[in-house]
């Protein structure tokens, strides 16, 4: 819809009328003035009546616009949401090779722990609507796969392209720790908060997990970890089927250390129900940004009726600067005659 700034400037429209029908004031004859010589014989032609009106026309619509771009007309476009102040959150994402192992089930079939991170980190994605997300991979190193950003669909893509053994096989959990702690360290204000995936412990990276906490609490970075893998599975072999532990390898101790000490949570996760559950609870300890706040963009359009009027003044004046310079040529091819 459009809307008009200063509506209250329509009440100059009326201002010629006025102008016109106010009483002249007599005033004393000014002195002749002295015409040139080439067209001091012309005698002063008075408009014929229909040249008169089109140019009361002219000038009317001229006026018209020029009120019209004082109004200040906006073009209000649709309502969008402002999110309020939210909180910048890191996900860190374990890619060793363990995460390919099967001990988990999503829809009533078993898959790795990959793919099921995948479809329910990206549920928790998808609602974390106001807060600006980050995605980190990590394995042999760790790498910043998505900054900073609040497209959420973008950081979903990125991790639905993700794939084991893109950044290695082992676990480099204090790169991925002194890695946010960086990213987090160029914005000056900010709730900040790193949720860290993973099924082992640290066993590559230049960084020791302890030193990246150091560097985490002095930047007062809040930690949940989270620790996936079942403890029990099933393995067929040459000697039959046994019970084993998939998740022997899990550091639960340093998870729950890099929690504690930073005022975060460490979570368990040994199926899919306990990490759609987590994610629950992720959703109160750090509430989502309220999108209480609309906007609406303004796009003025006051300079379409304002050229409008300059092109039309513009060619009245080229007009009738033709027509003059046509009579007075006239004048003079019958003067040298």
């Amino acid at each position: 819809m459009i809307h008009f700034d200063f509506l209250w400037a329509l009440i100059a429209l009326p201002l010629p009328l006025l102008v016109y029908f106010l009483p002249a004031k007599k005033q004393t004859p000014a002195a002749p003035l002295r015409m040139p010589t080439l067209i001091s014989g012309l005698k002063a032609e008075k408009l014929a009546p229909a040249k008169q009106k089109s140019s009361l026309w002219l000038l009317s619509l001229v006026w018209l616009l020029l009120v019209l771009a004082s109004m200040q007309p906006q073009w209000l476009g649709d309502a969008v949401n402002v999110p309020t102040k939210g909180r910048e959150m890191m996900i860190a994402v374990d890619l060793s090779g363990s995460m390919q192992v099967e001990d988990m089930t999503l829809n009533g079939r078993s898959v790795n722990r990959l793919d099921m991170l995948k479809v329910l980190l990206g549920e928790f994605i998808e609602r974390r609507s106001g807060d600006k997300l980050g995605l980190i991979l990590f394995a042999d190193d760790a790498y910043m796969q998505t900054p900073m950003t609040f497209d959420r669909k973008t950081v979903q893509q990125m991790l639905d392209e993700t794939v084991l053994g893109l950044v290695g096989k082992q676990t480099a959990i204090g790169d991925a720790i002194a890695l946010a702690v960086k990213r987090f360290n160029e914005k000056k204000e900010s709730n900040r908060v790193l949720l860290l995936l993973t099924d082992g412990q640290n066993t590559a990276g230049k960084i020791t997990p302890e030193q990246a906490l150091e560097l985490a609490v002095a930047k007062d970075i809040t930690i949940y970890t989270v620790g996936i893998g079942a403890d029990v599975m099933i393995q067929n072999s040459l000697f039959g089927a046994r019970r084993v532990n998939p998740s022997s390898d899990l550091d639960e101790k340093s998870l729950q250390r890099i929690a504690d000490e930073t005022g975060g949570h460490y979570f368990r996760a040994r199926a899919s129900e306990d990490m759609s559950k987590i994610y629950q609870l992720l959703d109160e300890l750090e509430p989502i940004a309220q999108e209480q706040q609309k906007m609406r963009p303004l796009t003025a359009l006051f300079y379409w009726p304002l050229g409008l009027a300059l092109l039309i003044s513009l060619l009245a004046l080229l007009t009738n600067a033709l027509l003059n310079g046509h009579f007075f040529s006239q004048q003079t091819m019958g003067a040298k005659q």
